[in-house]
């Protein structure tokens, strides 16, 4: 009984807060019971725990948002930096691709004008299919930024081309090395010289140099007989002075100025290797053997004049 008596007196208290201006004026008086002053209290403190607790957060959430910014922003430059490598090996890359393609077109013009056999991989990249057009150039498709996986797969095609054309150009190496130990040509120059003094090409002689069938017919010089695309050689040093095609009945032609009034003429072949006004020498290839213009099969029409006037060759073949 005596506890609740002292419990009520000390909830019954009441604190009195006198203002009193200091240059005199009425005071005023405040009366705060017990319970409200330290309600009061408790929630000053609490607010100002609540008020330093929320600054404290927003400092620390505005110097992690600036420490995230940077390190974004790092790794944003790094990014950049990253793509603008791999751009670069990506048009390495494409120009590795490009020089690919321009070797595996070399070589198929190297064949064709040798008469060697035709490559056995054109299905193996890109270039020039037989039966299409080389002047056109469309292109399309979408547009998308290379990756590591693109340029990877780019440079393995590369690496792939490069082992092909390696062993194709060795294969073809090898064929040409045989046509020229065919031909008497064992990787050696021949000897220089203005007058014709070599057959050439290897073969039979088709039809020789005179009248022929029956005599209605003279032949100014000396067919030689082989396969397509067999060698056609220089039989002296001189001047090209005509290459390509003749209307009058030789097809691909070439005609050679020795000096001294000296001339060959070669003609039906499947493609000349040699243009006007070039200089070459005996044992060089100027042509390969076909059967352009009027003949009946793939060989060499083979002459030799002097001033102009047709002469048997049969005395310049050794």
């Amino acid at each position: 009984m005596s506890a609740e008596k002292e419990s009520g007196k000390t909830a019954g208290k009441e604190y009195t807060i006198k203002f009193i201006p200091s240059q005199g004026g009425d005071t005023r008086t405040i009366r705060i019971s017990g319970s409200i002053l330290k309600y009061g209290i408790a929630s000053l403190l609490a607010g100002a725990l609540l008020f330093v607790g929320a600054f404290s957060y927003a400092v620390y959430s505005t110097m992690a948002n600036k420490s995230g910014s940077a390190e974004i922003e790092d790794l944003r430059q790094v990014n950049a930096i990253q793509q603008e490598q791999l751009l670069q090996l990506a048009k390495k890359a494409n120009a590795l691709q490009e020089d690919m393609n321009q070797l595996k077109k070399l070589e198929e013009d190297i064949r064709r004008l040798s008469g060697a056999q035709p490559m056995q991989d054109n299905n193996s990249g890109s270039g020039d299919k037989q039966g299409e057009a080389g002047n056109h150039n469309g292109q399309g498709g979408p547009i998308n930024k290379p990756t590591v996986q693109n340029v990877s797969d780019t440079l393995a095609l590369v690496e792939q081309g490069l082992a092909i054309r390696r062993q194709s150009l060795t294969a073809l190496k090898e064929e040409l090395s045989q046509r020229q130990q065919a031909l008497g040509l064992p990787g050696i120059s021949l000897p220089g010289g203005t007058t014709p003094a070599i057959w050439p090409a290897r073969g039979v002689v088709s039809s020789p140099y005179g009248l022929r069938w029956n005599g209605s017919d003279f032949h100014p010089g000396i067919d030689i007989a082989n396969d397509m695309g067999t060698p056609i050689i220089a039989t002296a040093d001189g001047v090209v002075r005509v290459a390509g095609w003749n209307d009058g009945g030789y097809g691909n032609m070439v005609d050679i100025d020795h000096g001294n009034g000296i001339m060959t003429r070669y003609g039906h072949a499947m493609q000349v290797a040699v243009v006007a006004g070039q200089q070459v020498h005996r044992g060089q290839v100027i042509a390969y053997m076909g059967s352009t213009g009027f003949s009946t099969g793939p060989h060499v029409h083979y002459e030799v004049r002097i001033n102009g006037q047709a002469v048997n060759p049969a005395s310049y073949l050794h």
